[in-house]
């Protein structure tokens, strides 16, 4: 089963950082996500509003960076949640669990400062932060004047008779 969303939209407001009992940081906060048509009544609602929440670090990292009017990209599944108001009344809530996001905006309208690192923020951990990804080296029997194979290495292969090797 795909539970899977992807949304380009602006927040409509600053995003509202809490945290549980339990200290887990959680951020709440609705993007405006205009709709592909325009609808002939001028007074009509041309955009969606959705709810969004996020957790832990990429909750810290969106009230971190993101304002009213931002624009960011979220990817992440979408919840809903079953409860009793004060009446008692049975009431659900459609909200959409971010698991990613990303600036969307330009440079102008973010500050210009997020692009000399990662901002690709996820809900394993801001990558920037992650040790660096250790580089390929050669093996260490490897010299560039080595022509001769060493075991485990590759080997040229002497395909004289135009037949495929496999």
């Amino acid at each position: 089963m795909l539970n899977r969303v992807i949304l380009q939209g602006r927040l409509v407001a600053d995003p509202e950082l809490r945290h549980t009992q339990s200290g887990t940081a959680v951020a709440s906060f609705r993007i405006a996500c205009n709709r592909d048509y325009r609808s002939k009544d001028p007074n009509a609602q041309n955009a969606d509003f959705i709810n969004i929440v996020a957790w832990r670090q990429t909750a810290e990292f969106i009230s971190r960076y993101f304002t009213k009017g931002s624009m960011i990209l979220v990817d992440g599944r979408l919840q809903v949640r079953e409860y009793n108001d004060n009446a008692g009344n049975r009431r659900y809530s459609t909200e959409v669990v971010a698991e990613n996001v990303n600036f969307a905006g330009s440079r102008q309208e973010t500050g210009g400062g997020y692009g000399q690192q990662n901002n690709n923020y996820n809900a394993g951990g801001y990558s920037a932060q992650q040790p660096a990804q250790s580089t390929y080296s050669a093996p260490s029997a490897y010299t560039p004047n080595n022509t001769a194979p060493v075991a485990n290495e590759f080997a040229e292969l002497n395909d004289d008779d135009g037949e495929l090797p496999f």
